[in-house]
């Protein structure tokens, strides 16, 4: 059976996606992924970047949470509403495409939000790495992008590890 993966992404810039996909074709990957490629078959069938507001309504087609502030259409949320907004973006861009698997990202101010949903059961964790999205500097940005593409990956190993 081949798992079928939808991501919907904003702070991880698709990044989550091309590894997966990466991963699953036997391509150079930057995550020292665990489990065996010849053992489960994954297909990315989207990667969406995702950052504004316009495009969550276009796209995964749901009324956003309210943000605290929009910079250039970017939605901006404090870490409660990044949770909530992860976890739905998860859920529809799994929807619309009809993947086994969806994940969904975003961060404003705080650590951010990474969700892994399938029909049974979902995973939901923030980055390592607290920054603001109008404040901090680009490197804080960075890093926090960096851990949550990495937590994304881990969380996605220990979720096929228990199961779809």
């Amino acid at each position: 059976m081949i798992l079928k993966i939808a991501t919907a992404e904003c702070f991880t810039h698709g990044k989550i996606a091309e590894e997966l996909h990466a991963f699953s074709r036997g391509y150079l990957h930057q995550y020292p992924f665990t489990i065996n490629r010849e053992e489960i078959e994954l297909c990315v069938i989207a990667g969406l970047f995702l950052p504004t507001l316009s495009s969550v309504k276009a796209i995964l087609r749901f009324e956003p949470l309210k943000p605290k502030t929009i910079v250039n259409n970017i939605k901006v949320y404090e870490q409660e509403n990044d949770c909530k907004m992860a976890l739905r973006m998860a859920e529809e861009v799994m929807r619309l495409t009809e993947a086994d698997i969806g994940i969904g990202t975003t961060a404003g101010i705080g650590k951010g939000a990474i969700s892994i949903v399938t029909t049974k059961k979902n995973y939901s964790r923030t980055s390592a790495v607290d920054a603001d999205f109008q404040t901090s500097k680009p490197d804080l940005l960075i890093k926090r992008e960096k851990s949550g593409i990495f937590t994304a990956l881990k969380m996605f190993e220990e979720f096929l590890s228990e199961g779809t």
